[in-house]
Formats: C-alpha cells, structure tokens, sequence
C-alpha cells in the first residue's frame, strides 16, 4: 500500500486555514493532512466540523513558537509539504502589542524552517515549505499603480514588518540551505468563518445588532479584496504546480474603497433583512484614524494568471452576497465567537 503524503497546514482552524485544510481533506484522499493550531481567540475548530471525522485528517493543538514540541512533531509525522498560515494578522492588534507579532510571526516561522531543514537535511526531493504572506509588506500605494511581485518591500506597520521578516527569512534558507520553498503575498480576505475582528463580519455584526459602524477617517482607504475560497484554490495551485524559489501575488482583481464598499454592505444587507433601504448606512460612524494607516493596496495577480492559470470565480458583489448569507444563516457561530475577550477588545479598540 502506498503511503499517504504528509502534509502539515500551521494556522487550520483559523479563517483562512480552515478553508484550505477542508479543499485538501477533500480533495486529496491519498494525502494525509495534519491541521496544526494553538486555538488562540481566532482558531475555532467548529469551522471543521464536516471534516473532523475523515480517515485522512488528523488535528495537532499546537503552538509554533514551541520549539522542542515543533522538532517532535516534525520528527513523528514526517512532514513532506508545510503550508503555512499559522500569523498574527490583525493590524490593530499589532500596534497595541507589537511582540506578540514578532514572536509568532518571525521566531515562529524561524521554529518550522529549522524543524524542516533538520528532518530533510539535503534530501529535499518532492517536499515544499510554502510561506502564505500579504500585500501589505509593499506598504502603500498612490491613487495610481500595483503590487508586483517585484515591489519593493516597504512594511508600515508592526504587522507588516513582521511578515516581511518571515518571507525575508523564508528566501534565505532557500539560499543558504536549499530548502524548497514557493511564497504567497495576498490581498484582504473575506467570506464564511472570518472573525469578526476584520472589516466585513465585524459591520455585519454591527448591522445585525444595530450597532455603529466605526469607519476610520474619511473612509477613502483602498484594498482589493479575495474571496476566501478563491484564495484557497490558488493556494492549491500553487502547493502544486507552482515554481520553486518563486512568489506569487494573489488578489481578487476587487479594488473597492472602504467607504463604497460599507455602503454596499449597508444595502445588501437593508435587502436580506427587509429593512428600508439607507437604515444600515444611518450606522456608519467615523472615528480617529490609526496611526501608520495605508491609503491604498492593490495586487497584480497576473503572473498567477498566466502561469497557473488561477482567477477569481465570483465578483466582489457575488462574493459579498455568500458570505452575508453564510453570517445570516450562522448568527449561533457568531453570538459564541463575540464573547469575553472579544468584547473587551472591541471596546478598547472602538469606544
């Protein structure tokens, strides 16, 4: 009997792991897929549960910032691929408490590129160490221009520093040792499971509760915005046919500024909950802006276009719509994951 491939996906109960992890589960029967998480307030296994049952999937409660627990789970499981999405993300948490982000972002990822290069040494034939990272390593762009794959790299804010260290330091054991390793820089995320931290299940949230939706500044902000089940598609693509040594920008060809895109929040949602249409857009609030915030991201997906043939199957506005439902028809998910810490950091962040 042929044995399973390995492969461990760090951060899989999270948003956007969890996506990946149940296209792999599913897709891939002859793989065995490993769902490493430390169940921080993001991580929720409940995202899994259709797939927490299948011969083929196995969870690890973890943190990669462990090291001797890492080296040992590398050294058990023999890990053939990493899929890495296991990050602190979120930019305002960042700048309340930047060494968190330091720790998990940089030392962690630090921790899985020694466990990988210590189980394969130079036998590195048919495995891959594929860093997941965002467009906001680029830092800011003007009214005009895109991310390449060649911007150079200009993070603003903890966050960002924090995963351009990661990829810097995911280039150069590729050089250094040889360890393979393919990078992901994507643009803002959305769809089914998000934590309602982020931009668009916090406003549904706020929508549904009748409560202030708090826009910084003037809202003119700028991102181009990826449905989650996209990104996950691209990132198998990229796990399997992309080249070694290379990065990929991933976006949703989506570039809405905030203020557009919370007043079409604000009538999409007027119309699934029967309300008069401008009830919704009577919640936005403007409150001071963070400090370092970029005016404008947007992405150059093309390469992945080109090479792998990857672009986005749903409009912003298709892409809206589901992921408004899935909040609508899940309101038990959402009232259990707002709880405690959330609601203490929402009120320091918000009010």
């Amino acid at each position: 009997m042929k044995p399973k491939k390995s492969i461990l996906i760090t951060g899989g109960a999270g948003f956007i792991g969890s996506h990946v992890v149940r296209l792999f589960v599913n897709k891939y029967p002859d793989y065995h897929i490993f769902n490493l998480d430390s169940l921080t307030y993001a991580g929720n296994l409940e995202n899994l549960k259709d797939i927490e049952n299948k011969p083929n999937y196995t969870f690890l409660k973890a943190d990669i910032t462990n090291e001797p627990e890492i080296h040992l789970l590398f050294k058990t499981h023999q890990f053939e691929g990493v899929i890495h999405l296991a990050a602190e993300s979120h930019v305002d948490r960042s700048i309340n408490d930047p060494l968190a982000f330091v720790k998990t972002n940089v030392i962690g990822t630090m921790i899985l590129l020694n466990a990988f290069k210590n189980l394969w040494k130079d036998d590195y034939s048919n495995k891959l160490f594929y860093h997941i990272s965002t467009d906001e390593v680029y830092g800011t762009l003007g009214e005009t221009g895109l991310f390449t794959e060649t911007t150079p790299y200009d993070p603003n804010s903890p966050y960002s520093a924090s995963k351009a260290s990661s990829d810097h330091f995911v280039r150069a054991y590729g050089e250094t040792y040889g360890l393979p390793y393919v990078i992901t820089n994507c643009s803002n995320n959305y769809g089914q499971n998000q934590f309602p931290e982020k931009l668009i299940p916090l406003f549904i949230n706020n929508i549904i509760n009748n409560k202030p939706l708090p826009v910084y500044g003037d809202g003119n902000y700028t991102r181009d915005w990826l449905y989650v089940v996209d990104h996950a598609i691209a990132i198998d693509l990229v796990f399997h046919e992309g080249k070694n040594e290379e990065t990929y920008n991933i976006g949703g060809f989506n570039e809405w500024k905030n203020i557009d895109l919370v007043k079409l929040l604000c009538k999409q949602m007027d119309e699934k909950l029967g309300r008069e249409k401008g009830t919704s857009e009577k919640l936005i609030t403007y409150v001071k802006d963070r400090p370092g915030h970029d005016l404008r991201y947007a992405i150059d997906a093309s390469k992945i276009n080109k090479e792998l043939g990857w672009k986005p199957s749903v409009t912003f506005e298709q892409g809206l719509s589901i992921t408004i439902d899935w909040y609508l028809g899940n309101q038990e998910w959402l009232n259990r994951v707002t709880t405690g810490e959330y609601q203490s950091y929402y009120k320091k962040q918000y009010q």
